[in-house]
């Protein structure tokens, strides 16, 4: 069985956000708007993803 994975797609700046939550995008490898990653569904990206819920759509794939 494959391996369950995320699409993760910034959807608004984080230039306005809390330092913590910049850092945090940028570790889920997003660097620009609009772009998406791919990452494994797990608990630490789940968590990452919960804490700029609001910056990002995010799929399962």
């Amino acid at each position: 069985m494959a391996e369950k994975k995320l699409r993760i797609t910034l959807v608004k700046s984080p230039i306005g956000a809390v330092p913590k939550n910049k850092k945090t995008v940028e570790a889920l490898g997003l660097r620009k708007l609009n772009k998406t990653v791919e990452m494994p569904d797990n608990e630490a990206v789940r968590g990452m993803i919960r804490q700029v819920a609001h910056l990002v759509k995010v799929e399962e794939i």
